[in-house]
């Protein structure tokens, strides 16, 4: 539904960023694109979830009918440097950004003989991250005070709130996931030029390239094999030059 919703909000502002670019005659900031260095700030909320993969024994072993992971919304606000790659449609772009972030796995019970309704257990995993994402922009050339572009790059991101590091509690135990994560990011986007600074409006899929699970062997970790973070990202950028 969050997903849903997001999508819809940002395909209207896009179609009002269109339509405004159409009926606008005078081009505004005419010098960003002679900037070199541009620099702003990037506000936006992700959903975030895992990609996972249960071990080849997990239901019947631990009498798991399923188990799900679950997308929850975050937030997120980064700053931005933008350096031009000799010509205005390329453009290498640093974003250190922290994030919040939340996600739930699922543990669906077998239902008993005697069970009219289906149980199941959730483990929440938090996160408080420092992400820092090298992307390469590729942008269309300018039609009025409109643009469209295309992104992709990779980021390295650090959990501040992983508790990989923490004893495990055998009475309430946790999903314990990794502190460092590398991940693929691709997505695109439309910006629109106002007088004094430049507004973009963006959408990111992040793939996490490496297991962040923390196999301790407990009850909640012992039937997953795997865990990849996953995130779409959607993003409002204020950017001018220096």
């Amino acid at each position: 539904m969050y997903f849903l919703k997001s999508i819809l909000i940002l395909l209207f502002i896009f179609v009002s960023i269109v339509s405004n670019a159409q009926h606008q005659r005078l081009e505004n900031y005419k010098n960003f694109d002679k900037e070199v260095i541009s620099f702003g700030v990037q506000m936006g909320i992700n959903y975030t979830g895992f990609n996972f993969t249960p071990t080849l024994n997990a239901y019947s072993a631990y009498g798991f009918r399923s188990i799900q992971s679950q997308t929850l919304p975050g937030a997120q606000v980064g700053l931005l440097a933008s350096l031009k790659l000799g010509t205005p449609i390329l453009r290498l772009r640093f974003i250190p950004t922290f994030s919040f972030q939340e996600r739930v796995i699922k543990y669906y019970s077998t239902p008993k003989p005697n069970q009219t309704a289906e149980t199941y257990n959730e483990e929440r995993v938090n996160s408080s991250n420092v992400d820092f994402p090298l992307l390469f922009q590729i942008r269309t050339l300018r039609h009025g005070n409109f643009t469209a572009f295309a992104v992709t790059g990779m980021q390295f991101s650090l959990d501040l709130q992983s508790m990989e590091d923490k004893s495990q509690n055998y009475i309430d135990p946790f999903i314990k996931i990794r502190k460092k994560d590398w991940m693929a990011q691709f997505g695109g986007g439309v910006e629109f030029f106002n007088e004094f600074f430049k507004l973009g409006l963006e959408i990111k899929y992040s793939q996490g390239l490496q297991n962040v699970l923390v196999q301790d062997m407990s009850p909640v970790s012992k039937p997953i094999n795997s865990l990849y973070n996953n995130s779409w990202i959607f993003t409002v950028t204020f950017e001018g030059g220096k």
